[in-house]
């Protein structure tokens, strides 16, 4: 249990702590990032998760290098890092010098957990978004987890995973997988159970990790379905706790681990304290009544002339 985090043992006998920090936030200066990473290094988060699209991966690296220079961690083996593959990089022969970039902006030798972001690939470039729906491309999901192996076995990366990835789209995967994905992170809370995904991960190894674990209200595609659940509103006013700490102790109790984003100090600490008290049966099974909705559609990647002409081609409408 690192800095009071409860850690899981993934399937590739890596340990990762099971509540991270997201760094998802398009357009925000880098020294409002920095300064962040550093503060939630302080109150104890060890996790941090960034992709190749946020633009994060460069102040997160700063980020550790001033963490290290100050004393605040000791190594850098002490933090758990995890980066994602763009979509115009999710091509066999590009997904090595991505990641080998990605180490670049972290200034890291290695990342501990890597994921393909999307199952879908665009067109190789810059990215930008939103995307021309004619660069959408099938992704050939044999080749690009391939070179994810290869990254494995280079040491490059730890463990490496997927992210939106539906039962169909795993089993797909898994079928020519030498080294099987360690972790599939997936929209994931109180409002979206997503338990026949959360089952099929379950018995095939591969840890579920959510993001949105909220609902995202901050976010154009964002709800209001978890911090405005009646549901949720009378169990944490039951235990003198927040919505956000009941919403995220429900996905801890589902053996998800989760990722949280918040730049402000208190709440950050505030979402760090769900590990010693727990829902009762009662409890969850009021939870598992709330009404399903999902959150981000999933509709950018729909394209008469892509690879899924409807959302339930993406999604493969896993309930």
């Amino acid at each position: 249990m690192e800095g009071g985090i409860p850690e899981a043992v993934m399937n590739s006998g890596e340990r990762i702590p099971l509540i991270g920090m997201g760094t998802g936030s398009p357009s925000t200066p880098h020294d409002v990032f920095i300064s962040a990473f550093i503060t939630a290094m302080e109150v104890g988060y060890r996790h941090f998760d960034t992709a190749a699209t946020y633009g994060s991966e460069a102040p997160l690296g700063k980020a550790i290098a001033l963490a290290l220079q100050e004393g605040l961690i000791m190594t850098r083996d002490e933090l758990f890092i995890t980066s994602k593959l763009g979509c115009t990089d999710a091509h066999h022969d590009r997904v090595l010098p991505a990641l080998k970039q990605t180490l670049q902006n972290l200034e890291l030798d290695y990342i501990d957990l890597y994921l393909i972001h999307w199952p879908v690939s665009l067109k190789p470039g810059e990215f930008k978004f939103p995307f021309d729906k004619e660069d959408l491309l099938p992704m050939d999901f044999k080749a690009v987890w391939e070179a994810m192996e290869e990254c494995q076995r280079l040491g490059l990366v730890k463990s490496i995973g997927v992210s939106n990835f539906s039962c169909k789209k795993l089993a797909q995967l898994m079928v020519n997988a030498k080294i099987p994905p360690a972790v599939n992170q997936v929209e994931l809370n109180p409002a979206w159970q997503q338990r026949k995904l959360r089952d099929f991960c379950k018995e095939n190894g591969i840890l579920v990790s959510a993001w949105s674990p909220l609902g995202a209200n901050g976010a154009p595609w964002g709800s209001l379905a978890v911090m405005e659940s009646p549901i949720l509103k009378e169990i944490a006013a039951a235990k003198g706790k927040s919505i956000a700490q009941v919403a995220l102790r429900w996905i801890y109790q589902q053996g998800a681990s989760v990722i949280v984003k918040s730049f402000n100090k208190e709440r950050m600490k505030q979402n760090l304290k769900i590990f010693d008290w727990e829902l009762s049966e009662e409890e969850l099974l009021q939870i598992s009544q709330i009404p399903q909705c999902k959150g981000f559609s999933g509709e950018p990647f729909i394209s008469a002339s892509g690879p899924y002409k409807t959302l339930q081609e993406l999604w493969d409408e896993d309930p």
